[in-house]
């Protein structure tokens, strides 16, 4: 009773076009954690940090992001997208709060208790909160819907980036210019996904049956279901958990270190990068990946999740090529690959909720989502692992310049054709995974599916 209490369901006639901007709000607000490097010189001088140390509450908070999405995944299924979204605010509202907390008292350990483990618990939560709502909501175009919501994801920084700086400047950049920044930060927020959380409906009974005959019109894999305990026993789910690992790790192995890589390309050329054109590179590369969570998510209903990953695969590696072998001859093609590469890198995480659901079904979509974002996870650490390490061994060896990232990138293209590999193996789910229907018999797979499944 007190998980239906906290599941709202929409009157009939309700517009299912107010569910995506309930997605946003909580999607731009916790997307804030793309702007973490705002506050990284700040906190340096201000409470005398290395860049490493500075950078922990950043990396605690998309470690605890895939952590508490993984195994609170059946949480958010279990009890709906009010309570999912309820929870996400007050974890991550409450992680601003402690941060500044830490910030006015000099303690560090609290910003990174606050920002990093209670609001990163906030992050992963609030990430899978309307997935399952709205694909149920959009049968016909789930690829859309959840690319409107991670969009948001994707496009949070570009908000917060500029407003954070902003504050800063007028608040203070010492340790109480910090603090107030962030209670500022954490109370804006507050209010804006409270508006999220009242909006948010799930579908009533009168739209299944336009969503059944939606779902008919499209051929899908199967019109089964697959609990979350089942899927993590499928080769499917790990087909994709290998996808979406080697798609992430090759986009944020440049996104990590964007500003430096292209100032070292270009820095033996007659134009040098400034570090004004370096930094509007990285806001760039913001806007490729926001934009590419909608433009791919979309094309993936009209192409099938299985072709479009083989576009972010595929021609990734060929983009990593061209970087590889004439990035440093040409600014125009350096940045148009890279911008390339960080549109399939957000492409790649708006798509695979609506590729889960083919495989899987609605009936868990968002546990088994969380439970795969376990890769991304995964792909934080490796992808700035491989970077870096190449580049310090390089430069330690003597090198400069685009031979500091050569070894990297090719490491990158082998991922990415093992991400290939991994996706040309996914096939439909067998039966025996599939949960007993209302009759008692399992359901069957769809007749009208096309024979490879994904493929279509």
């Amino acid at each position: 009773m007190l998980a239906r209490s906290r599941t709202v369901v929409a009157a009939p006639g309700w517009n299912r076009w107010l569910v995506p901007p309930a997605a946003l709000s909580i999607h731009l607000a916790i997307g804030q954690v793309y702007a973490w490097s705002v506050f990284k010189p700040p906190l340096e001088s201000a409470l005398h940090l290395s860049g490493t140390a500075s950078a922990l509450p950043f990396q605690l908070a998309i470690v605890m992001l895939g952590l508490s999405a993984a195994f609170g995944g059946t949480l958010v299924e279990r009890n709906g997208p009010r309570w999912a979204m309820c929870v996400s605010a007050v974890c991550f509202v409450s992680g601003f709060l402690v941060a500044a907390l830490g910030a006015a008292t000099g303690r560090y350990w609290l910003i990174v208790l606050g920002y990093g483990f209670i609001g990163g618990i906030g992050l992963g939560i609030g990430y899978i909160s309307p997935v399952s709502t709205l694909i149920k909501w959009f049968p016909d175009r789930p690829g859309m819907a959840t690319g409107i919501a991670i969009m948001g994801f994707g496009g949070g920084a570009l908000i917060a980036s500029p407003w954070s700086t902003q504050l800063l400047g007028a608040l203070g950049a010492d340790a109480a210019g910090i603090a107030r920044t962030f209670l500022v930060m954490g109370l804006v927020y507050a209010v804006f996904m409270t508006l999220g959380v009242l909006l948010v409906r799930v579908p009533g009974a009168d739209r299944q049956p336009r969503a059944a005959a939606a779902a008919a019109a499209r051929p899908l894999v199967t019109t089964a279901q697959v609990s979350a305990r089942n899927a993590l026993r499928t080769p499917q789910f790990w087909c994709l958990w290998v996808v979406l690992c080697t798609n992430v790790t090759a986009g944020i192995g440049i996104l990590e270190k964007a500003a430096p890589m292209i100032s070292d390309f270009f820095a033996r050329s007659a134009a040098p990068v400034s570090a004004a054109a370096a930094a509007g590179f990285v806001g760039m590369l913001s806007l490729a990946n926001m934009l590419g969570r909608i433009v791919w998510s979309s094309t993936s209903d009209l192409t099938g999740r299985k072709n479009v990953y083989r576009l972010y695969l595929g021609v990734g590696a060929l983009m990593y090529l061209l970087i590889a072998l004439a990035g440093d001859t040409s600014k125009p093609l350096f940045i148009g690959c890279a911008a390339v590469i960080l549109s399939f890198y957000g492409g790649g995480f708006a798509t695979v909720p609506a590729y889960l659901k083919d495989l899987f079904g609605t009936y868990q979509v968002g546990a088994i989502h969380g439970r795969l974002l376990t890769a991304w996870s995964t792909a934080g650490v490796l992808g700035p692992l491989i970077v870096n390490a190449v580049a310090d061994a390089q430069k330690a060896a003597g090198h400069s310049g685009p031979d500091l990232y050569a070894t990297s990138f090719f490491i990158m293209i082998g991922l990415l054709a093992v991400g290939f590999a991994a996706n040309e193996a996914v096939r439909p789910v067998h039966p025996r995974h599939h949960e007993p229907a209302a009759s008692g018999e399992r359901p069957a797979v769809d007749p009208a599916a096309d024979p490879k499944g994904a493929d279509r």
